[in-house]
């Protein structure tokens, strides 16, 4: 019987818009208007190249680009972390760690834990300027000094523990991913760049939390998806070996804190694509492990 071939990881890439040059301001009515154009008009491109329409595709294309293209749609999500449009998410992890790094500030002070920061928009958040993490930056379109333009889904694995994070952060990175099989493979490759469990054994109270990722999704992604809901997230954060550590949901978006545990925990399991709650006023998303 003949070996199956290797899947390779998508490019995330290939799914970003193009860039333009921006505006100097952006209202809140505009902001939310920019982001979800975007987003249809992104799953309207998906369509057309499923159907190898290219005529729609390069229409489709040149609508985006006309929009600002993904230099924009990052402005229209850096206008979205401002204090008075519900701030900064790394604000709530932060919440959360606090009571344990705090108990270890001395030490985290001289030897920080490390983060890697993926869609990184911003080098003066919450978590940069705790002084508890040594971070790791990176976005698809780098939009300051401090933040290393690269994808994710392209970065080389880790070699050593030198190469390894204590926390990974993918706020509201998930999302953009275009197809539910690359969310899926995002979710695993997490894993890879996290250090193995017990690597705090000598802080107790560290090794409670880490490692482990932080990750925040538009809420109707999980409150209002025929395909995912809480128990189905739980489920298959589960089979990658994740432990839910704490939950916030809000109006507009859903927190979570996953702890990474022993890999031998972790049952492999497939999630395909299942309708989990019928109704037209649903919306799509879902995230699916071959």
């Amino acid at each position: 019987m003949a070996s199956k071939k290797k899947r390779q990881p998508k490019s995330l890439a290939a799914s970003r818009p193009p860039t333009m040059q921006r505006p100097k301001s952006i209202t809140r009515a505009a902001t939310k208007a920019l982001i979800n154009k975007h987003h249809l008009l992104e799953k309207r491109k998906r369509q057309a190249i499923k159907k190898c329409d290219k005529a729609a595709e390069a229409a489709i294309s040149a609508e985006i680009a006309a929009l600002g293209g993904l230099e924009q749609y990052q402005k229209a999500s850096l206008q979205g972390q401002r204090h008075d449009r519900g701030g900064d998410s790394s604000r709530v992890l932060m919440d959360w760690l606090q009571p344990c790094l705090s108990e270890h500030k001395t030490a985290l002070k001289e030897n920080p834990l490390r983060m890697l920061e993926i869609g990184a928009l911003s080098t003066q958040n919450a978590c940069s300027k705790s002084g508890y993490f040594d971070i790791e930056r990176i976005d698809l379109n780098s939009q300051e000094e401090g933040i290393l333009q690269q994808d994710f889904m392209q970065r080389p694995l880790p070699n050593d523990a030198s190469e390894r994070f204590d926390v990974l952060s993918l706020s509201l990175v998930l999302n953009f991913v275009p197809e539910p099989e690359g969310r899926g493979e995002m979710l695993r490759r997490t894993t890879q760049f996290l250090h193995p469990p017990g690597h705090h054994l000598s802080t107790r109270l560290l090794n409670g939390s880490f490692p482990s990722l932080f990750l925040v999704l538009p809420a109707p992604c999980v409150t209002n998806s025929r395909y995912l809901d809480e128990e189905r997230l739980t489920a298959i954060m589960g089979s990658l070996g994740y432990t839910e550590v704490a939950s916030k949901t809000t109006q507009r978006l859903v927190y979570y804190l996953w702890k990474k545990e022993s890999v031998a925990t972790a049952r492999g399991e497939r999630f395909a694509k299942k309708e989990l709650r019928p109704g037209s006023f649903r919306n799509n998303f879902s995230v699916v492990l071959r």
